[in-house]
């Protein structure tokens, strides 16, 4: 717990002097700005509270699995409230579609028993919600370069990671976190080696990326890079190799009675899911995508950590984000 509390001071001090930066650089106006950071203050404690084991454990010890479920679907709401009600901007419809959502997500192990089809619904629940773009909706944007949209893609991920590991109860099968070990940077690296040639020679075919270097200096090059791969890595990254290859791929195996199935099954559904980006049917992302699903699930399985696909993950993403251009 202590490594718990010294790592979101770190991160809430990072988060005050990043939003002053951001808000002189676009011209946001302070209140907005003292308005929305408590928020992201809040949601980033809860967020970062999922990566470690002992805040889990001791979220798991509060009570029965309705009272946690309760307290996951009050948390997911206290952010809005907290800027909504600082910004004037509270939506009584907004609140109880917020609400009705995340108790859905919350309460789901508790209404309905475990099973592969409560499991495969409760993931198409997921994606539904995730790809209506309703929380940028529901949060809204009260300047420009303020979209809050973000608060609820967190809150999504994490409440429906706790739900899966502690409502579901799949804990002791999860080796998951933030910080890889060892082994699961070099097993992650690895993989995005073995994908590389593999990516870059179907982004060619398909036309659906092409090499260039960014056009400014070195040190902001590095910058770029390493911002893009710590926000892949313990955001998208984490949220989709815990989704689709913690808890989709092992589903998938063990309803097959085979890994090799289960992964290329994870795969296929992983690229599928890829279809609207930017415009629908995107099919070469969908290819492209499915193929390194592939490449994140061996790592997954080489390390039996959800990490060390994560670290592949990022990779490949601050690769394609950095030097390509699709």
């Amino acid at each position: 717990m202590r490594q718990f509390l010294t790592t979101l001071l770190v991160v809430w001090t990072a988060a005050c002097i990043a939003t002053y930066v951001y808000s002189q650089q676009q011209n946001i106006p302070s209140w907005i700005a003292l308005a929305v950071l408590p928020a992201f203050l809040v949601e980033i404690a809860l967020y970062l509270g999922i990566g470690f084991a002992a805040v889990r454990r001791a979220f798991d010890g509060l009570g029965s699995k309705p009272f946690r479920a309760a307290l996951l679907a009050a948390s997911a709401v206290i952010p809005y409230l907290i800027e909504s009600t600082l910004l004037g901007t509270f939506s009584v419809s907004s609140f109880f579609l917020l609400l009705a959502m995340v108790s859905a997500a919350s309460f789901w192990y508790v209404w309905i028993s475990r099973g592969m089809p409560a499991d495969l619904l409760f993931l198409v629940l997921l994606g539904a919600v995730y790809l209506t773009k309703s929380f940028d909706q529901i949060y809204g944007q009260p300047a420009p370069h303020v979209a809050l949209g973000i608060l609820g893609r967190l809150m999504w991920i994490r409440v429906a990671i706790m739900a899966i590991l502690s409502l579901r109860s799949v804990e002791k099968d999860s080796r998951f976190g933030f910080v890889p070990t060892a082994r699961e940077w070099g097993v992650g690296a690895l993989h995005y080696l073995y994908f590389l040639p593999v990516g870059v020679a179907l982004g060619y075919a398909l036309r659906f990326a092409s090499f260039r270097l960014p056009g400014f200096e070195w040190w902001r090059i590095v910058l770029l890079a390493i911002g893009t791969f710590l926000a892949f890595l313990w955001v998208v990254g984490l949220a989709e190799e815990f989704f689709f290859r913690g808890f989709l791929q092992r589903l998938l195996a063990r309803g097959f009675h085979s890994e090799v199935l289960g992964l290329i099954a994870a795969s296929i559904i992983f690229g599928l899911v890829h279809l609207p980006f930017r415009q629908f049917p995107n099919w070469r992302f969908a290819i492209v995508a499915g193929a390194a699903g592939i490449f994140y699930g061996l790592a997954f399985l080489k390390a039996n950590s959800v990490r060390a696909s994560m670290v592949t993950h990022a990779l490949l993403v601050t690769t394609w984000r950095v030097f390509f251009v699709s």
